[in-house]
């Protein structure tokens, strides 16, 4: 690698195989990062590496993985191995859209379990790195249902007032130690989330279309430079991204 290349920052990405992650890795590289592209897709992962090159490194993992969270550092090449920047974007709402009672407690302990416990994993595991180097930057991919909780969303709706805690935390452990923390909040997302959700590319389809306007993947990944972008003495705490129709949810 020559020294250009060792100096661009590196940023690990969760959940990075479609939708907003992937729109996020791409963002990152045209401004300058290395990337770290997480995720349980490693088909789509591949096709990523493909089409961004070698600033880009593929990661096969599963965030609910408590072994292989913790034994991150070793498994990456050493010219990702110290990620300054980590966004924690990884989560689902699989058989969600229902009422509370439709669902099993399984079904709604494993969203928990991605959208909170994984996004705690992933933080401990890279938190000592950037204390020891005294800066780095975390964002949280929250959501405006943690402002605007709706019905049929008991286990997702509950996720994210957990990520909106955390994140709240997180900047009053870390204030002062060089360590910023951001917690982004859109609105609706045109996406494959919804047909994970649902389990149906056209019950999907019609749910987007339901509405009046929808954020695009992009619109995410640009506030999340943004927030990056920053001087050192700035933190953007939250940024709420709304489609201007104001329709949120």
């Amino acid at each position: 690698m020559n020294e250009i290349e060792s100096s661009r920052p590196v940023a690990l990405v969760t959940g990075a195989s479609g939708g907003i992650g992937e729109a996020i890795c791409r963002h990152l590289i045209d401004n300058g990062y290395r990337v770290v592209a997480s995720a349980r897709n490693q088909a789509r992962l591949q096709a990523l590496a493909q089409a961004l090159g070698d600033r880009l490194h593929p990661l096969l993992l599963d965030v609910t993985d408590a072994a292989a969270t913790r034994s991150l550092g070793s498994v990456l090449p050493a010219e990702f191995r110290n990620p300054c920047v980590l966004i924690n974007n990884a989560g689902h709402d699989v058989g969600g859209r229902r009422f509370f009672e439709q669902g099993s407690a399984d079904q709604w302990c494993d969203i928990i379990e991605t959208n909170v416990q994984g996004m705690i994993r992933l933080t401990h595991a890279l938190i000592g790195g950037m204390l020891a180097r005294g800066s780095g930057h975390i964002v949280n991919m929250g959501s405006i249902a943690a402002l605007k909780p709706y019905a049929t969303g008991s286990a997702y709706v509950s996720s994210k007032y957990a990520v909106h805690g955390f994140s709240e935390t997180l900047r009053l452990d870390y204030a002062g130690r060089g360590i910023r923390v951001t917690e982004i909040m859109p609105g609706l997302v045109r996406s494959g989330f919804a047909e994970q959700r649902l389990g149906d590319a056209l019950q999907a389809q019609e749910f987007y279309d339901s509405f009046e306007q929808c954020l695009e993947p992009e619109d995410v990944a640009r506030t999340v430079v943004f927030a990056l972008q920053q001087p050192a003495q700035v933190e953007i705490a939250q940024l709420v991204v709304l489609p201007v129709s104001g329709q949120v949810l």
